[in-house]
């Protein structure tokens, strides 16, 4: 299960949500791990925000995550992406039922639009919409634990 987001909480989402795959074990078949795009880039030493040190940014945790499902794990992946053909290609790649897409976005300034992307690609197939604009984290959380339950990515 994947984690997609532009600056909208995706780590705080994403931690959140590894929290419960984890405590929940009664809905979880797996270990669960959590990769967050900010940690990746120190692991990583990649700085590089222009459009080639995205695509390294995003081929290095994909890299990750099929290592770690391969190894029959389960990773919730706080990064933005903003290439759609990346996301879409990684779905193929992993498969649709190994996979879930979230577009966790907002409308407020948040304080990291320096590192924004202008030409981000919005999903068009296979996620879940998830506007943080007006919630907090907690009923964000909650309506992305109801979409999942809802289509039976983890069980109620």
């Amino acid at each position: 299960m994947v984690h997609r987001s532009t600056w909208s909480r995706k780590t705080v989402l994403g931690t959140k949500l590894h929290t419960f795959l984890k405590t929940e074990k009664k809905n979880w078949r797996r270990d669960v791990f959590h990769l967050d795009g900010d940690n990746l880039r120190e692991l990583t030493v990649n700085k590089d925000y222009s459009e080639k040190g995205r695509i390294q940014n995003i081929r290095n945790a994909q890299m990750i995550i099929e290592f770690i499902h391969n190894n029959e794990c389960d990773v919730v992946v706080s990064l933005v992406a903003p290439y759609r053909w990346l996301r879409e290609e990684f779905k193929e790649k992993i498969g649709l039922d190994n996979f879930q897409e979230l577009f966790v976005h907002t409308t407020e300034k948040r304080g990291k639009e320096k590192f924004h992307v202008k030409n981000y690609e919005q999903p068009t197939t296979e996620f879940l919409d998830v506007d943080t604009t007006k919630d907090n984290p907690d009923k964000s959380f909650s309506k992305i634990i109801n979409k999942l339950i809802s289509l039976e990515k983890i069980n109620n």
